[in-house]
């Protein structure tokens, strides 16, 4: 993917008569040499800017960060604005450029403007950016270049990505405080361990008897922090990485993915989104004029579950064979027998897209009541686990008291 770079230029200014200096941000020479021509300034000299020490982007791998779904759901909708208003699609993906917040979005419509002044087509050109533009947008797009409606199809693609931010953002704001709570919870025990337990320990060795069992836990485990400590830390890093490297690979996804639909509390949660954002997808898609089985290779994707795509596989080998599209979607455990059956009357009665977008509206609505649910849901739990776990610390810590305390009064 061509990535944004920093040039500098020395530029002649025909209607001020003299030299114009500065610097631009574009993919490559050509593409500043124009931008320079469009301000009605001939270049003289382009030279990128090299970076280097504290200048330099640091890029970590496996920790590149996508683009948002509120950013794309912006971008389309912004662009199906200008397309209505009767701009050229040059000047379109320009004023794109300019405004864009996001650097990677930003780098990959360089890339594209770049390649629709090749000759190549939009959709094309964003099919080859494949990490920023999803494929169900690419599709879309594609559908409406070849009948003409460019701009209602960006428009539809905007009301999809704006729903899916805003389902992302209440599952966001219901996890955010368990997981705040989580966090301090283990650093709080985390400190305890390395800080408080050797001043009791200190305390316990004029005792001048053996510690409890659950007291010398404690104490082998402070002793040992000086190495367990940074374990955690490297193996969280690590992990963190290693999941980044590979939560999007085959093997992973087969493992993980089941799992995530299987989960208490997060598990029916993790299916209604999956369904409401397959429902969603495919009813756009279908209205779009998308054949069902390009659509269906599409949305299967976009469903961001391996078990759901195994799925959307069977049914597009049903619907391949001439059989019926709500047979092996009633057969897929994952999807829930009222969604077969609603999908079942769509197909009966040629309204297949329209039932499919009442599924995802019921499910984006159980979904928006369950992530309103989950921090009443997860709080108490959390709070009963946290009191066990800091609890019994503070026990353990005191029992060689207690049994000191009970062999002073029986001697007495």
């Amino acid at each position: 993917m061509a990535l944004i770079q920093e040039y500098s230029y020395r530029a002649h200014d025909a209607a001020g008569g003299g030299i114009v200096k500065g610097t631009l941000e574009a993919a490559s020479e050509t593409a500043v040499a124009n931008k320079l021509r469009a301000q009605g300034l001939t270049p003289l000299d382009v030279a990128a800017v090299s970076k280097t020490g504290l200048n330099m982007d640091i890029s970590i791998p496996g920790f590149r960060r996508k683009v948002k779904s509120e950013t794309l759901a912006v971008f389309t909708k912004q662009m199906a604005g200008l397309i209505n208003a009767g701009l050229p699609l040059m000047r379109t993906i320009g004023i794109l450029v300019e405004q864009s917040e996001d650097k990677r979005l930003q780098s990959a419509l360089v890339a594209v403007q770049a390649d629709v002044e090749s000759g190549a087509a939009f959709s094309a050109a964003l099919a080859r950016q494949p990490e920023v533009f999803p494929p169900l947008l690419v599709s879309l797009v594609r559908v409406g270049e070849t009948g003409g409606f460019l701009g209602d199809a960006l428009t539809s693609v905007a009301e999809t990505y704006a729903k899916e931010a805003d389902l992302h953002n209440k599952i966001k704001s219901a996890t955010t405080y368990p997981m705040v709570v989580l966090i301090i919870a283990i650093l709080g025990v985390v400190a305890m361990v390395t800080f408080v337990v050797p001043v009791f320990e200190g305390m316990f060795a004029g005792i001048g008897k053996s510690l409890p069992l659950p007291t010398q836990i404690l104490v082998v485990t402070s002793h040992n922090m000086v190495w367990i400590l940074p374990l955690l830390i490297v193996l969280v890093i690590g992990g963190s990485v290693w999941w980044q490297a590979k939560k999007d690979t085959e093997a992973v996804r087969r493992r993980v993915d089941p799992i995530k639909l299987k989960m208490p509390v997060f598990g029916p949660l993790a299916t209604k989104i999956a369904v409401a954002r397959f429902s969603r997808s495919l009813s756009m898609m279908l209205d779009a004029g998308v054949p069902l089985l390009n659509a269906l290779s599409i949305v299967g994707q976009a469903s961001n579950n391996w078990k759901i795509e195994r799925a959307v596989a069977d049914i597009q080998d049903s619907v391949r064979q001439g059989k019926s599209f709500a047979g092996p979607l009633a057969k897929a455990e994952v999807f829930p027998q009222m969604v077969a059956q609603m999908v079942a009357v769509g197909e009966e009665s040629g309204t297949l897209a329209e039932m499919l977008a009442s599924i995802a509206d019921f499910y984006e609505n159980e979904v928006e009541t369950a992530a309103a649910q989950l921090t009443s849901t997860i709080e108490p739990v959390l709070i009963v686990g946290i009191g066990v776990i800091i609890g019994g610390m503070v026990i353990s810590l005191y029992l060689p008291i207690f049994t000191l305390y009970g062999d002073l009064s029986q001697t007495g």
